[in-house]
């Protein structure tokens, strides 16, 4: 498995497994805030791959120096193999490189099933955040 920086070809396989793993509104909701995110920084957009396909997905991004775990998707196929693990610590060197002041989780009606995943990488409810709306940069 590789975690890499979104490529430009690699979109239809992203909004496929969007499609796949999301709800149809969630889904929708995701591509906008993706669209957005990849416009801004798309450094904080990383994929899982295993044989040159896309099984995971995460997205982030930063406003007012903090960062936040914004959308994380793994194909069915490849779920409870760590692959999320591995895309949010990918995620958070990122971070780390842009020396972001706190990192945070977007707690959403839609995030609630991550909990467990952020809590067992040592993310405290205190780093969830529900007042987020969308993604936005500032410089």
């Amino acid at each position: 498995m590789n975690v890499r920086t979104i490529q430009l070809a690699d979109y239809r396989s992203i909004k496929e497994l969007f499609e796949a793993v999301l709800a149809e509104e969630v889904c929708e909701q995701t591509l906008v805030a993706f669209g957005r995110q990849l416009s801004w920084d798309s450094d904080l957009v990383l994929v899982a791959e295993v044989e040159k396909e896309i099984v995971g997905v995460i997205i982030g991004t930063i406003d007012n120096n903090k960062g936040y775990y914004y959308r994380i998707a793994i194909a069915e196929d490849y779920q409870d193999q760590g692959i999320d693990k591995d895309l949010v610590r990918a995620l958070k060197q990122r971070f780390d490189q842009k020396k972001v002041s706190k990192i945070y989780v977007t707690d959403d009606e839609y995030n609630k099933t991550i909990y467990t995943l952020f809590e067992s990488l040592g993310y405290a409810t205190s780093d969830f955040i529900t007042s987020f709306k969308k993604l936005s940069i500032i410089s």
